[in-house]
């Protein structure tokens, strides 16, 4: 015989031509069920996981890896702590900046901006920051000029009307020995070229300059803002900040540069639990599919486990078919999720763009958005888990009717026929 034989029942059921073709329909829907449940979740999981990826990306191009602070002034002995910082093995270089806020007027218009001082030779080791520059490289803030040159945000630039080779006049506060606000500086600055990162914060509020003329500008002395660092492993990133800081001892501060944006990854991550759950209920709907359709199946084979059950099957055995049935039931409905669910987020940006084209509408806008598409990225881990929860949900449906049918007494059950 068979074995073991409650798989052998199992798949002779399923296999079976069924009397009652509404029962069939059943368990076509239910496989349906929760195939589109996992494909609706690891879509959604992987769109959210692709936005969670261009935004680290362009944060990472604008920022180092981790960056070093003096607790609480500037950074006087910089080049010394560099050195220092770049004999650690996590450190492949350490360069660094000056940090400073103001008022840029342009022929009456006025916006904030944070400048960011950074050696034109030396960004390119701790950043990519000249992967977004249009038209400009950084050593064009080196370039001998009465003025001191600027590279602006485009999206600043374009609010203040302002383009190549143009000036404009930046208006920084200044503090007394009592840190008291006296009479603000104004400079003049040239328009050098634009960059646009894809973020808003970054090309609305971002100039960059030569770390020497921004020293100058806000009157440093010779001291920095801070050193910027750029790590062997970028995802290692809070680890390593979190040893560079003890070691350096408390006059350092040491930030990753996951915390700039702590707030934004925090609540991707909980949308990510929300969205499982929330769209764990189409799973919970095609589960009770599969509760209805075990129910009609028993109903059916009512007298066929009588009979089994004259010939010796045991209740457990009876039990395990119809789980075992249910399981295989759920196992199709899975794998044909997860078919569909890599297919969809494989070629979601070609159906959003056909649906576009199609109904003459735009999802996605580059000015709300900084991207024109829509991003993808479907993970091992996030594919298993849909898979193996779904998987223990609706066979854990099937317990209930799989229980009811190795209750049946053969007696009643053949009393009639």
């Amino acid at each position: 015989m068979f074995k073991p034989l409650p798989l052998f029942i199992a798949a002779r059921y399923l296999r079976a031509k069924r009397k009652n073709r509404f029962a069939a329909l059943v368990s076509a829907v239910s496989v349906a069920g929760i195939g589109l449940g996992v494909a609706v979740l690891l879509i959604v999981l992987s769109v959210m996981n692709g936005f969670e990826r261009e935004v680290a990306a362009r944060i990472l191009g604008m920022t180092a890896d981790a960056t070093v602070f003096a607790a609480p002034e500037t950074l006087r002995d910089w080049r010394a702590l560099a050195a220092r910082l770049e004999t650690d093995p996590d450190v492949l270089a350490a360069r660094p900046f000056i940090r400073g806020s103001g008022m840029l007027n342009a022929r009456g218009k006025v916006r904030g901006i944070l400048i960011y001082g950074v050696p034109p030779d030396g960004e390119g080791d701790v950043s990519q920051l000249e992967h977004y520059l249009q038209g400009v490289s950084l050593t064009a803030l080196d370039a001998p000029a009465p003025e001191p040159a600027v590279i602006l945000g485009q999206t600043l630039a374009e609010e203040l009307g302002v383009g190549t080779g143009q000036a404009i006049t930046l208006i920084s506060p200044q503090w007394d020995a009592e840190q008291q606000l006296g009479l603000p500086n104004y400079d003049r600055l040239r328009v050098v070229g634009s960059f646009k990162a894809g973020m808003h914060e970054f090309d609305s509020t971002f100039g960059i300059m030569s770390v020497d003329a921004a020293a100058r500008l806000f009157k440093l002395d010779g001291t920095v803002s801070g050193l910027r660092l750029k790590l062997k492993d970028s995802s290692r990133a809070p680890l390593v900040a979190a040893r560079l800081g003890a070691a350096l001892g408390p006059s350092y501060v040491v930030l990753d540069w996951t915390r700039y944006h702590r707030n934004f990854f925090l609540a991707i991550k909980s949308q990510k639990r929300m969205m499982f759950v929330v769209l764990s209920l189409i799973v919970a709907v095609a589960a009770f599919n599969v509760v209805a359709s075990m129910v009609m199946i028993v109903k059916e084979k009512q007298t066929d486990i009588a009979i089994l059950r004259t010939l010796g099957l045991s209740p457990a055995s009876v039990l395990w078919a119809f789980l075992t049935q249910g399981a295989i039931v759920t196992g199709l409905g899975v794998t044909l999720g997860v078919a569909l669910g890599t297919a969809g987020a494989r070629y979601a940006n070609d159906f959003m763009r056909l649906v576009e084209r199609l109904f003459h509408i735009q999802f996605i806008k580059p000015d709300v958005y900084y991207i024109n598409y829509l991003p993808t990225e479907l993970r091992l881990g996030d594919a298993l888990s849909v898979a193996l929860a779904t998987f223990a949900i609706c066979v854990a449906a099937t317990l209930y009717p799989a229980w009811r049918a190795a209750q049946i007494a053969p007696v009643e059950a053949l009393r009639y026929e």
